[in-house]
């Protein structure tokens, strides 16, 4: 039993898996930071668009 505690401690192949993980984690993340600032953006640009062109009246250039 010491051996395997001895074993386990020193075996590092989880260490990696960790890295990926946290990793994994900071990408997805960023992924949601970005798209809820593109979020925000595209849904300004729309309603002004939306309330520029309905403020056009129809017939003129």
């Amino acid at each position: 039993m010491i051996k395997f505690i001895k074993n386990f401690r020193n075996d590092e192949d989880g260490a990696v898996t960790v890295d990926w993980v946290v990793l994994t984690a900071a990408v997805v993340g960023l992924a949601v930071a970005a798209y809820t600032s593109i979020e925000t953006g595209a849904t300004g640009l729309t309603t002004a668009t939306a309330t520029y062109i309905g403020e056009q009246a129809p017939g003129t250039p």
